[in-house]
C-alpha cells in the first residue's frame, strides 16, 4: 500500500492554495487563489485576491506548487 497520493490533476477555475512563498509577487503559501488560465500541460496563471475581492496579482504556476483545494469529501484510495 502506498503512503503518497497522486494529486488530483488542476483544471480552469480550480481553487488552489500556494504551497510556497512568492516575495517578489507578495505572495506567502497558504494563500488562496483561483486558476484562471491553462498556460500548458501542468502550467497555470493563478489569480489571488484580498479578503475584498481585489485582485492582489497574477502568477505563473507549475502543479507542483499548488494545492487543489476540495470542497466535497473524497474517498482516500
Amino acid at each position: 500500500m502506498s503512503l503518497f497520493v497522486k494529486p488530483p490533476p488542476a483544471k480552469l477555475l480550480d481553487v488552489v492554495a500556494l504551497l510556497e512563498d512568492k516575495p517578489a509577487s507578495h505572495l506567502v503559501a497558504g494563500q488562496v487563489g483561483t486558476i484562471v488560465e491553462v498556460l500548458s500541460p501542468g502550467v497555470f496563471e493563478v489569480e489571488f485576491c484580498d479578503l475584498t475581492g481585489n485582485t492582489i496579482g497574477f502568477v505563473e504556476l507549475h502543479r507542483d506548487e499548488i494545492l487543489v483545494l476540495r470542497h466535497e469529501a473524497a474517498l482516500a484510495a
